[in-house]
């Protein structure tokens, strides 16, 4: 691939971690968040794309050293309960925001990666969901949201990706393995829930995978996390057994409880299993096993926690 690639969501875990990525292999890269290009106005996203395309537009500090020649775009609205009622805020980010994106790659003839969700579906079932498998009721608020994105992507470009993720961990921000730890460390007992089965996504890995598939023209819908089903429960555990917290605190007890324990605004899914395969049918490698991705990622958690 000639050209640079734009980053949308560079403060975020994910946005991070692929500029990162790019960075390694030397791919020209230049990362916006809200400060450089607010998604949810198209003139706005109009004036960078098209500035970074050479055409005429308005790119303030941003210093390509190429054309630009593919968006992966990772920004959005991840704050699952608070779209519940915040529907309207949430759809603007997710769903015109990627609309805008999507117009602007189509208009230039530029490559585009939508990160989307497993929220997509209805979380029902045991069996693994394929990337092929229709959409037909989205689980609440952000999960419709952000199918309706994926719906944008597809009606404005013949060709792009769209990559499902879900459990996400990684440097920047907050996550569940982040917030497991330091209760872990401050109280002696935890309960989690054991009822709900998916796959935990390191943003690191994820971002060696969006690098390499940027650079080819394998389109289509993936799936993408790391290797294995646990219940957020046994993420739990793996993270703070990694932390060597329970060697640290004997008396530290992590109890599973059922869903009903936690109620939430948003409902969440008690399947989150997803089909992979479609990876490895385009020549893609797989993810490394999740258990691996945390104790890598704890690791480096903890060497920031006692800096």
């Amino acid at each position: 691939m000639n050209g640079c690639v734009l980053v949308t969501g560079v403060k975020g875990q994910l946005g991070y971690d692929v500029m990162k990525a790019l960075a390694e292999r030397k791919i020209p890269a230049v990362g916006v968040d809200i400060d450089e290009m607010d998604i949810t106005d198209a003139a706005s996203v109009d004036r960078v794309i098209d500035g970074l395309c050479g055409a005429d537009g308005d790119t303030g500090s941003l210093e390509p050293q190429e054309k630009l020649a593919a968006v992966i775009h990772c920004a959005a609205w991840t704050a699952v309960d608070a779209a519940e009622d915040a529907v309207e805020k949430c759809r603007l980010v997710n769903v015109t925001g990627t609309e805008n994106i999507a117009k602007a790659c189509a208009r230039n003839g530029l490559k585009m990666m939508y990160i989307s969700t497993d929220y997509v579906f209805d979380g029902e079932g045991e069996r693994p969901w394929e990337p092929d498998d229709p959409v037909t009721e989205p689980l609440n608020a952000y999960g419709k949201s952000k199918y309706d994105g994926e719906v944008a992507v597809r009606e404005a470009l013949d060709d792009y990706f769209i990559v499902r993720i879900s459990w996400v961990f990684g440097k920047n921000g907050k996550n569940f393995i982040k917030t497991m730890v330091n209760l872990a460390k401050t109280r002696d007992q935890l309960t989690v829930v054991n009822d709900q089965f998916g796959s935990p996504t390191y943003t690191a890995d994820l971002a060696e995978l969006l690098a390499e598939m940027i650079q080819t023209e394998e389109y289509g819908i993936y799936h993408a996390t790391n290797e294995g089903i646990c219940t957020w429960y046994e993420l739990a555990v793996e993270a703070i057994r990694d932390a060597g917290l329970f060697d640290q605190k004997p008396e530290l007890q992590v109890s599973p409880v059922t869903s009903d324990a936690y109620p939430a605004k948003a409902k969440r899914p008690h399947n989150s299993r997803m089909d992979k395969s479609k990876l490895t049918a385009h020549g893609f490698d797989l993810l490394p096993p999740w258990q691996d991705a945390v104790a890598r990622y704890v690791a480096e958690l903890m060497k920031e926690m006692d800096a």
